[in-house]
């Protein structure tokens, strides 16, 4: 399986139709589709497609045609998604509408085109399941442990501030985590 790390886009025009494809991590699928939203006020259709895997490490996934008829745009969308083996990544698609009715066909092919292009664009990288670890240190460590963090390029994904320490959360696959461990025995505390 593969997923994404950057939100990337890219246009396919069909018949003076407008197709704008976005795709993200999908972390990112509500903030971004917002603001897609904001961005093209004008725009007829914003069709999605998703899939993530859950706490149970169950596939999730899900599709909206967003006003296009049924079956045309967002299961097409999903299915690309599906046939390239992505997991964790969202896609939605921005249409301005041509002048030019394209026929069922013609969306479900101008939806799955729009889909592989921004594909064919992007860097996927290996899915690899990713797990927690929480650990507080000292003020005084604080900038070795951000340092050696960054060194193995290991996510900080959250920090909480106390009054003689700092917790910290971070998020890596199980060989990363392991070798983290070891790096920072000595500077910090790691909470079970």
């Amino acid at each position: 399986m593969f997923t994404c790390n950057a939100h990337i886009s890219d246009t396919l025009e069909v018949k003076q139709s407008k197709f704008i494809a976005h795709l993200m991590p999908y972390s990112q699928f509500n903030a971004i589709l917002d603001n897609l939203k904001q961005e093209h006020p004008k725009a007829r259709h914003f069709v999605s497609a998703f899939r993530y895997m859950n706490e149970y490490e169950q596939i999730v996934e899900g599709s909206s045609d967003d006003g296009e008829p049924r079956g045309t745009s967002g299961k097409p969308s999903l299915h690309v998604l599906q046939g390239n083996e992505l997991i964790n990544v969202a896609v939605v698609i921005v249409r301005y509408f041509g002048g030019t009715k394209l026929g069922t066909g013609g969306l479900v092919r101008a939806y799955s085109d729009a889909v592989n292009l921004v594909l064919k664009d992007s860097k996927l990288v290996k899915y690899e399941k990713k797990f927690n670890l929480k650990f507080t240190c000292k003020y005084s460590n604080l900038s070795q442990v951000e340092y050696i963090l960054k060194q193995e390029d290991i996510q900080i994904i959250d920090k909480e501030f106390m009054s003689s320490e700092v917790t910290i959360t971070v998020q890596a696959n199980f060989k990363s985590l392991e070798k983290i461990k070891l790096l920072l025995e000595r500077q910090v505390e790691f909470i079970l």
